[in-house]
């Protein structure tokens, strides 16, 4: 398919392949970025295998903790919250609300006993307990239509609203109640070991809190060192509605405080396990430890400050010149409308989650490590976790798990691409530029060759000046020195041919010159008829070769002497006027019509040049016209250009045929159409008068309507293979004309 396109263009157009540098230079930053992340992965799970390598064999670090159990029951088995600051013991719960999501309510579901089974329990409350400090803190809201104290002066403490703390510590079963005579500090107090025994042993004042009394109920807020926490514990709220009879309405609690074996579990965040981690906190990752239940044993480190991490290691110095004004200030934003940039803040939905789960736990519970990839809810990050087992007497107690976001490798990729795309950017600007200097080069000789081959030939096909050969040796320049080489021939042959005529004349005179004196002496002598005849007919040729030779020496000494002839001021239409008079007188069967504009008109040149071109152009008429057909000529202004027309009616000029009827020895006309020889050197000398007064001269078929009054209408025909019986040829002539 044919592109309108020039060299240049074409060129720019091939240049844009190399757009596909920056696609290549992104699949290898991507490909990088695929064997970076296999790296990250790992490298994390050889972390976690170093730390768990740390953990392996330490069963004193689970002891404590349920990570023996089976199972574990939500609401039975608690989990001690990390609490961020102490907790005011005050009974208000203002300090738990941001804990608010983590509080379990304890209803029907959670009744250990009922007095009457047929009515329905009337109390319930909220709890949640966490850690802090070496303390265990924790609070009741219950809601209890009918609080119920202790009498002031009773020793029982059991015949009350209370509350019953079970633990068991170095398998020791210990039991606690809180049972206040009103609202206030708690009075705690040590049970029995034997479960059917209520009556207090001893005061507990290492128990801590504030009874507060509220509009559904009451509020127990508490805090107890952790080493009486122990492996187990269970609390229990025991409801008394009337305090009459002080009987024991029904029991709601986390377990059944009376023996051990009922008891439910509390995990507490180890704090040896986070001694052994919080070396891991310096890097780039967060670091869990889970026992089997996945519920979390230790955390460590932040995966946030990951992404400031990778940046901070990243981050060259940043120059103050011009170039790094210049990628700041545009390149960069041209290159973030497709990067991303890792963003510095991110919805963590595993931030203070206290049980993980996921395909990577079960499969490092299972034996096996394992990693996996997860998008953040807001799906702004990437999160890579790795997971390792921790093997206790060939049985798996734990994982550690280490998580990392992709921000640094995201951060070193775009790091890697901006780079990438400055050298690109270079090198694109460069070969695009270069490209177009050279295809320019190019474009800019080809047009100057052009150039230079249409002036150094007419419309004539005449050679008018010569092509300068180029000295650059390549293949245009070999292309200019044969356009050269052409040039210079035809304008030997040109000038050969345009010198023919003289030639002809100068050598042909003398030969005619004398065969027409021997005719002549021949024919003085006496013939008979048959000689005669032949020597007559011999006299005609001469004749006629004696008529060519006149006519080539006009052609000749009208060449020459335009060379030498004086220019003056003429007023052509008068010169046009004169001329038409004589051929009125010398052609008087012959009807012109006078177009011819009635304002002066001055010509700069020789007005009997003038005349001998009308001789030619009114003879070329006459010759074509039809009988009895007009012979229009026009002469009129068109701004400064005389345009003067002869226009017959008569035969069409022959295609193609236009521009050479004004070349020297080219004829159009039939052999037999009269018996003067004819060499076509009139309208050559028409173009020679035309050339030497600096005008134009063409020839074209029209197309002519002739009235009744002889009155004609010219039109041209552009249509060479339109036929009309109307048609004609029209000479139209152009000269210059002077202020």
């Amino acid at each position: 398919m044919y592109l309108p396109l020039g060299l240049r263009a074409k060129v720019i157009l091939l240049s844009l392949f190399l757009l596909c540098l920056p696609w290549l230079g992104y699949e290898y930053v991507w490909e990088m970025e695929k064997y970076l992340r296999h790296g990250q992965e790992k490298t994390l799970e050889g972390t976690t295998q170093a730390l768990a390598t740390a953990l392996h064999e330490r069963p004193k670090l689970f002891d404590n903790q349920a990570s023996f159990l089976t199972q574990v029951e939500k609401g039975r088995d608690l989990y001690a919250y990390p609490l961020s600051g102490p907790i005011q013991l005050d009974g208000k719960l203002q300090d738990w609300q941001p804990y608010q999501h983590r509080v379990l309510h304890y209803a029907n579901e959670h009744v250990i006993y009922q007095q009457d089974q047929n009515q329905p329990v009337t109390i319930s409350f909220n709890h949640m307990v966490g850690k802090f400090g070496g303390y265990l803190y924790g609070f009741f809201e219950v809601n209890d239509p009918h609080v119920v104290y202790r009498g002031s002066n009773s020793l029982r403490v059991d015949r009350n609203d209370h509350l019953v703390m079970a633990t068991l510590v170095d398998e020791q079963f210990n039991r606690y109640v809180v049972a206040n005579t009103k609202p206030g500090w708690l009075s705690a107090f040590k049970l029995p070991q034997d479960p059917n025994q209520s009556m207090p042993v001893v005061p507990e004042n290492r128990i801590q809190g504030q009874w507060r009394e509220t509009s559904n109920g009451y509020v127990i807020e508490f805090r107890i060192p952790l080493d009486m926490v122990g492996s187990k514990l269970g609390f229990a709220i025991h409801n008394v509605d009337d305090k009459s009879s002080r009987e024991l309405i029904s029991i709601v609690g986390t377990s059944a405080t009376d023996s051990v074996a009922k008891l439910g579990t509390v995990l507490v965040p180890s704090p040896e396990i986070e001694s052994i981690i919080k070396g891991m906190s310096h890097n780039s990752s967060r670091i869990w430890v889970v026992d089997n239940h996945g519920r979390v044993l230790a955390k460590s480190g932040d995966i946030r400050s990951s992404s400031t991490t990778w940046a901070e290691d990243i981050n060259d110095e940043q120059s103050e010149g011009y170039w790094s004004y210049f990628q700041q200030k545009y390149l960069l934003p041209l290159y973030y409308k497709i990067l991303t940039r890792p963003p510095q803040d991110f919805i963590d939905s595993l931030e203070d989650s206290t049980e993980l789960t996921g395909s990577h736990i079960e499969k490092a519970l299972a034996g096996n490590k394992a990693s996996t990839w997860r998008l953040t809810p807001d799906s702004k990050a990437v999160v890579l976790a790795a997971a390792s087992p921790i093997w206790i007497e060939d049985k798996v107690m734990g994982v550690v798990i280490a998580e990392e976001t992709t921000h640094g490798i995201r951060s070193l990729r775009n790091r890697a691409l901006e780079k990438l795309f400055n050298v690109i950017l270079t090198i694109m600007s460069m070969g695009t530029l270069a490209l177009f200097i050279f295809a320019s080069s190019i474009s800019s000789r080809i047009r100057r060759l052009r150039d230079q081959a249409e002036l150094a030939i007419d419309s004539q096909g005449r050679v008018r000046q010569q092509i300068s050969a180029s000295k650059n040796r390549d293949e245009i320049g070999d292309l200019s020195r044969s356009f050269a080489n052409i040039v210079h021939r035809l304008s030997q042959y040109t000038h050969y041919l345009e010198n023919m005529s003289s030639r002809l004349s100068h050598e042909l005179r003398t030969p005619v010159a004398v065969v027409r004196s021997s005719l002549e002496h021949l024919n003085a002598q006496a013939l008979d008829d048959t000689s005669q005849k032949y020597v007559d007919r011999a006299q005609d040729g001469v004749n006629r070769l004696h008529l060519i030779l006149n006519n080539l020496s006009e052609a000749t000494r009208l060449e020459a002497s335009l060379l030498d002839a004086e220019r003056s001021d003429f007023p052509l239409q008068k010169v046009i006027s004169g001329c038409m008079q004589g051929y009125q007188m010398t052609y008087p069967k012959q009807q012109f019509k006078l177009l011819i504009e009635d304002k002066p008109m001055f010509c700069h040149g020789v007005p009997e040049y003038i005349a001998q071109l009308m001789d030619k152009l009114i003879n070329n008429a006459i010759e074509f016209s039809h009988a009895d057909c007009p012979i229009q000529v026009s002469l009129h202004q068109q701004q400064k250009l005389a345009l003067l027309t002869v226009t017959n009616i008569g035969p069409e000029l022959p295609a193609q045929m236009n521009e050479q009827i004004f070349e020297s020895m080219v004829s159009i006309r039939p052999q037999m159409i009269n018996s003067k020889p004819h060499l076509g050197l009139g309208l050559y000398i028409a173009r020679l008068v035309t050339d030497f007064h600096r005008g134009t001269i063409k020839a074209s078929n029209v197309i002519i309507e002739v009235t009744e009054d002889k009155q004609m209408s010219v039109e041209h025909c552009d249509n060479q293979n339109e036929k009309r019986p109307t048609n004609g040829v029209e000479i139209c002539l152009t000269l210059p004309l002077i202020d």
